[in-house]
């Protein structure tokens, strides 16, 4: 029998939070400048593609893992591909599914929030900048480096997403994530309005031909032209861009349903999460960040797709705005802190539960040390002014890991687990009836377009020259990224011989009564 674990305290403040760990900087500071350089319209026929074939169907099945685990008390990854995996093979061959599971899920949740909540701590100072004006009249490109050399302020500012974080891990599910959630979600969906309104209406102030509605028909109006000469390269991006949105394939969705009802819905929960991101990332992100470049500041800048466009190029836009521009780089960043931040919980959460649930550390404790790990992790990324580190992180952190574990989501929950039970499992309390196509698109075209994002990837870094990069700080990201990989799968690999000991020593399956 499982122990008792908490649970969200009403299913508003379930749908929010779910939405909130979706919705994330990914949202307004990195789809806008995908959609930017991959041709604006001609990026969203792939990115609807993949919508279909990847983010939608991958949801369901990460739901449903998630909820089949929180059956048996586990909120971490490794141990619900276990017990998925031993539907179809013998409990030692499914601890070697388990420990792959839970490894990756750890090394994503701890080494992408390590750098993720840098940028989240960079909003939080662009916040006070532009309250007090600081970047008005400044190179903006030189203003933002000179930022990040202020070891200081990014010290300073880190520490604000930090100690948030660090209060609501402490007082838990409903009291701390879920209510934190209630309190930034409809503001960062009134504030993400009211600057998509202010884009639109932003009209022709620089050229005629450099009009918001101009930069608008740029993001939908499809170029053929632009797909079919780059449609690897744009269908790449789009594909990443669903796993990165929708935090797929990084074991959060799978630990916040674990404390959702056993007969609680999540088909129609999971379908309305995946809605409240897409009309937050596709209706007003689109509408923000590249309507008000391109009247500000022309087409040639918008289609460069820049990391900078969010910090070096919309600054630019307020400043142009006089003094009322400081109360829009307000909303702005406050609106990308947010994001950020309900983003960040869900993968701070991860790491308590495993706490807890492995390692027998009470939640208040295991918030603790997650900070510290945080901190230290967080360090040589607050150290390092050229953001080397921060960048060979990303790319096989935020674009690499997370796609293979969005492949062993299928592997176990749909093929392991039997596609019945799959089935079965997401429409136990379902409010709606989830079309029988999606089976099928789950058994087939998902695994390979997983499969060929996979080896695209790892082909456009090889030619990008990746692999031969030698630069210290490259090489000690790498050194990181394997420590962290090798802790995650022992981690995993004592947390399910620690409950199933007795299975594993036998090798055969035990039935545990739910």
């Amino acid at each position: 029998m499982s122990r008792e674990r908490e649970t969200w305290a009403t299913r508003f403040g379930l749908i929010l939070s779910m939405a909130g760990n979706a919705i994330g900087l990914g949202n307004f500071w990195r789809f806008p400048r995908l959609l930017a350089a991959n041709g604006g319209g001609a990026f969203m026929i792939p990115y609807f593609i993949a919508l279909l074939l990847l983010g939608i169907p991958l949801m369901w099945v990460e739901w449903s893992t998630g909820r089949y685990g929180g059956k048996y008390g586990h909120g971490t990854l490794g141990p619900m591909f276990y017990l998925m995996a031993r539907e179809s093979v013998k409990p030692r061959t499914a601890l070697i599914f388990g420990i792959i599971g839970g490894m990756l899920a750890f090394a994503v949740t701890t080494l992408l929030n390590s750098y993720y909540i840098h940028v989240i701590g960079w909003t939080a100072a662009y916040v006070i900048y532009s309250a007090a004006g600081s970047y008005y009249g400044a190179n903006t490109v030189e203003f933002f480096n000179n930022h990040i050399a202020n070891t200081s302020m990014v010290l300073a500012t880190w520490s604000i997403p930090m100690i948030l974080l660090f209060i609501a891990a402490y007082r838990g599910v409903a009291k701390g994530i879920e209510l934190f959630n209630k309190i930034m979600m409809p503001l960062l969906y009134v504030f993400a309005i009211i600057l998509a309104i202010r884009s639109i209406t932003t009209g022709a102030p620089v050229r005629p031909d450099w009009s918001s509605w101009a930069g608008l028909r740029y993001s939908w109006n499809p170029d053929f032209e632009t797909l079919r000469s780059n449609f690897w390269v744009i269908s790449l991006a789009a594909a990443g861009q669903i796993f990165f949105t929708l935090s797929l394939g990084m074991g959060i969705i799978h630990n916040y349903a674990s404390y959702v009802k056993k007969d609680d819905d999540i088909a129609l929960a999971g379908l309305t999460t995946t809605s409240l991101n897409e009309v937050a990332e596709v209706i007003l992100g689109g509408t923000i960040a590249v309507p008000l470049a391109y009247a500000y500041l022309g087409p040639d800048v918008v289609k460069q797709g820049s990391l900078g466009l969010a910090f070096m190029a919309l600054p630019n836009v307020f400043t142009a705005l006089g003094d009322v521009g400081r109360v829009f780089g307000m909303l702005w960043f406050l609106l990308l802190f947010f994001a950020g931040w309900t983003s960040a919980i869900a993968m701070y959460n991860y790491l308590v539960a495993l706490l807890e649930e492995d390692l027998g550390i009470n939640r208040r404790l295991g918030s603790l040390i997650v900070f510290i790990l945080y901190f230290l992790l967080g360090l040589p990324v607050a150290l390092d002014s050229s953001l080397t580190y921060f960048g060979e992180l990303d790319n096989w952190v935020g674009s690499y890991l997370l796609v293979v574990l969005g492949l062993f989501d299928v592997i176990v929950g749909v093929y392991l687990f039997k596609p019945d039970n799959l089935w079965k499992e997401l429409h136990t309390g379902a409010l709606i009836r989830v079309p029988s196509l999606f089976k099928y698109i789950l058994m087939t075209l998902t695994p390979i377009y997983i499969l060929i994002l996979l080896v695209g990837t790892t082909i456009d870094y090889y030619n990008q020259g990746v692999f031969a990069q030698a630069d210290p700080l490259i090489v000690g990201a790498r050194i990181a990224i394997i420590l962290v990989l090798i802790i995650g799968a022992i981690e995993t690999y004592y947390g399910i011989k620690k409950k199933y000991g007795k299975e594993l020593a036998e090798n055969r399956k035990i039935i545990v009564v739910e």
